[in-house]
């Protein structure tokens, strides 16, 4: 008895199944614009940092991205100078790094009642902070200058690092504040069981566990301050007192005449600090909180 096999049914001319699939499916559009958009964007950033060095070398560089016909360190050995480099750079570090130092401080007592204590007040108070970080700093440069005049702070390296302390203060609290709420109070409760006060519970329980956190807005405020022209600008005179940010102006002469190739090996230097503090301390921004053991069950 011989059993007959099935033979699969041909589809019909014009059928659903005969019809040979899109080349181009709308997934794949999308990822495919989404890929274009994003190397868009990355040219962007990337064709103004192959300017910066291929200008560095070039002894007769433009505002043209082109590789220098013979790459040499003229450049560099023209700004590497105590009155070009050294000297504004060693005033950028005072200035930044005070401020800074005294941004995390404040910041770190500000955001403690903030994160710990539970009123009405709370979250209005942290809207009306994060809303004053919008606004422009040249719109109270005016009034700050007048007062700086008045209380004799003006071109002075303290009055202007205090200033810039208090303009990156809010942005710190709150960022010191979401920081704060990653620590469990039982390990507050615990120390003060133990006689702790607030300000030890702070310093010896608190902060140590949040150095992640801390590193943040440390690198953030350094950051922003490090880049800040218009505030050193205004508040310091003298010369000798003038950090790199203000310093690099310099480069541009009279008559729209700019030394492209000295900018770019001066603009190289002046990243330098920032990367260097990112790199030595970009360790603790992936070690999350140190939490683990802490609280036992």
């Amino acid at each position: 008895m011989s059993t007959l096999s099935a033979r699969p049914a041909r589809p019909w001319p014009g059928s659903a199944t005969s019809r040979p699939r899109p080349r181009w499916s709308p997934s794949r559009r999308r990822r495919l614009a989404a890929d274009a958009a994003l190397l868009l964007i990355a040219a962007a950033f990337l064709l103004p940092l192959a300017w910066l060095v291929l200008a560095s070398i070039d002894s007769d560089a433009t505002l043209r991205v082109s590789a220098p016909g013979s790459p040499t360190l003229d450049n560099f050995s023209a700004v590497w100078t105590d009155e070009i480099t050294f000297t504004p750079m060693l005033n950028s570090l005072l200035l930044c790094g005070g401020a800074t130092i005294l941004t995390v401080a404040c910041a770190a007592l500000a955001a403690y009642p903030l994160s710990r204590f539970r009123s009405r007040v709370v979250r209005p108070y942290l809207l009306a902070v994060l809303f004053t970080t919008c606004l422009p700093i040249t719109a109270i440069m005016v009034p700050v200058y007048g007062l700086f005049v008045q209380v004799d702070l003006i071109d002075t390296m303290s009055g202007t690092a205090l200033f810039l302390a208090a303009s990156q203060l809010p942005f710190a609290v709150w960022l010191m504040k979401n920081f704060m709420d990653g620590v469990p109070v039982i390990l507050e409760e615990a120390a003060w069981t133990d006689g702790a006060s607030w300000l030890q519970s702070l310093t010896r329980v608190i902060l140590p566990l949040m150095g992640p956190g801390i590193t943040v807005v440390m690198i953030y405020s350094f950051i922003m301050m490090w880049g800040n022209f218009f505030v050193p600008f205004m508040l310091l005179l003298s010369p000798e007192q003038l950090p790199a940010s203000v310093s690099i102006f310099t480069f541009f002469g009279n008559y729209g005449q700019v030394v492209y190739g000295q900018l770019a090996a001066f603009s190289i230097l002046y990243s330098t600090p920032v990367l260097l503090l990112y790199v030595l301390i970009s360790r603790r921004l992936g070690g999350g909180f140190a939490l683990g053991g802490a609280v036992k069950g």
